[in-house]
């Protein structure tokens, strides 16, 4: 149940070149959106935020709820006027700081595929960016963010897959079953997220050692280069 999906594969390559897609409900539209740098503009003008907000990263989701491309997260973090270029994103990369990309056909013959990233991937990299902001090193936020995060989102998706899917199976039930079951999912979902939060707190408890650790070592590897 906990591990990655089998679709998933790491999107090594650069994502210079690669086509952005914007999700609709008739399926994926390509799109090609303008490159931005660490020193773009930020939209509107204004002074530029450190990371995202909660708000902020919900709209994300929910826009993408399939997926974005590389393009696409950099776009959703400079033109909200944040930091991060391409080649901050390819150094998270690198750092295996992401989770897995899938490859998606583009429409059209011998278009070929592009990388695409789940919708988690802003949120990750908002956290990772707040960590640095925080202070700690590559080696710090591997030890501390990295060990159960996988698997404490893991445990959010499937929980999430369920209470989809049980949802959709209840609306065959006769109305009086389905009331009360549709009662109980919205108590189960409550308690799911209460579980997920309480997997996320006691994951940073146990990992703390290790990168408490790994800061009176001395660990090397400053992470401002990833901002």
């Amino acid at each position: 149940m906990l591990n990655r999906h089998r679709n998933w594969e790491h999107e090594t390559s650069s994502p210079d070149n690669v086509v952005p897609f914007r999700t609709r409900r008739g399926g994926l539209e390509i799109d090609v959106a303008a490159r931005r740098d660490d020193d773009a503009a930020s939209a509107g003008g204004g002074s530029r935020s450190t990371v995202l907000d909660e708000e902020q990263l919900r709209a994300i989701e929910t826009a993408h709820a399939e997926g974005l491309t590389a393009v696409q997260i950099v776009d959703a973090f400079t033109s909200r006027g944040i930091k991060f270029s391409e080649a901050s994103f390819r150094k998270y990369v690198q750092q295996n700081l992401l989770p897995r990309s899938k490859r998606v056909g583009r429409k059209g013959k011998h278009k070929g595929s592009l990388g695409v990233y789940p919708a988690k991937t802003i949120r990750r990299i908002n956290a990772v960016k707040q960590l640095m902001i925080d202070g700690y090193t590559i080696e710090e936020i591997q030890g501390q963010f990295l060990l159960y995060t996988d698997l404490v989102e893991g445990v959010d998706e499937h929980l999430t897959q369920l209470w989809a899917r049980l949802a959709t199976d209840s609306q065959r039930l006769d109305p009086s079953t389905r009331a009360s079951v549709h009662k109980d999912l919205e108590k189960a979902k409550r308690d799911g997220d209460g579980l997920v939060k309480q997997l996320e707190e006691l994951a940073r408890k146990v990992a703390a050692p290790r990168t408490d650790t790994l800061r009176l070592a001395g660990a090397a590897g400053g992470a401002e280069d990833l901002l």
